[in-house]
């Protein structure tokens, strides 16, 4: 009787162990994804400021796809972490809720679900109506800087807290978040510096070309 009920608990034990399993899967899968598509994104902004380009012209159906394909990502980390959050509680107990890596995990994502919202009802819009991230008014620039860095620096740092199994119970919540605001600040100064060379590049070869189309027109009228 004893063996049976053993045999059964671990049965059950490997049931949700491989249940858990594959909620994870899909997280890793959606973390991937989002992941990817923000730093090629923000590889893609970085290219165009390096080549000074103010005129460049955004995809609207891109942009829009991106925007809708890290939402979806988004909300499916949500529903799978939530998933695991109720698999490893029904294991652990309160006990678990207590554990500072989880803590600095889902803080990090609530500041990125609320940084999303922004992205998505203020600075996307913007951009695509301004049409390049230097044609922006400085205080819309200055937003999508900082939320463009916070949302970089989060990404990675989410993924980082999901992975780094050592870092749990070692740290305290606020060892484990010290960098966090660095990286932040750090990543927003220097997109700042990036972008005022670009728009002082750009402003430069603006003033140059229209030195040159005044002495052409000045040479072909003498």
């Amino acid at each position: 009787m004893e063996l049976n009920i053993i045999a059964s608990l671990l049965e059950q034990k490997a049931t949700v162990e491989f249940l858990r399993l594959g909620v994870v899967y899909f997280h890793l899968i959606a973390c991937c994804v989002a992941i990817g598509l923000v730093l090629t994104s923000d590889i893609a902004m970085v290219k165009q400021l390096l080549k000074g380009d103010a005129s460049g012209q955004h995809d609207d159906a891109h942009m829009e796809s991106l925007q809708k394909t890290v939402v979806y990502a988004l909300v499916a980390l949500w529903i799978t972490g939530i998933a695991i959050v109720g698999i490893d509680y029904a294991g652990k107990g309160m006990e678990y809720f207590l554990n500072p890596k989880l803590q600095a995990k889902v803080t990090i994502v609530m500041l990125l679900t609320f940084n999303g919202v922004l992205l998505h009802r203020a600075v996307l819009p913007a951009l695509q109506k301004a049409g390049s991230l230097l044609k922006l008014s400085f205080n819309l620039r200055m937003l999508a800087l900082f939320s463009g860095a916070l949302s970089g620096v989060s990404w990675f740092y989410a993924t980082l807290m999901g992975v780094g199994r050592p870092l749990a119970w070692k740290y305290s919540l606020v060892e484990l978040l010290a960098a966090y605001p660095v990286l932040i600040v750090g990543g927003f100064l220097m997109m700042v510096l990036l972008t005022n060379w670009a728009k002082n590049r750009s402003a430069s070869e603006r003033m140059e070309h229209g030195t040159s189309v005044a002495r052409n027109t000045a040479l072909a009228a003498w």
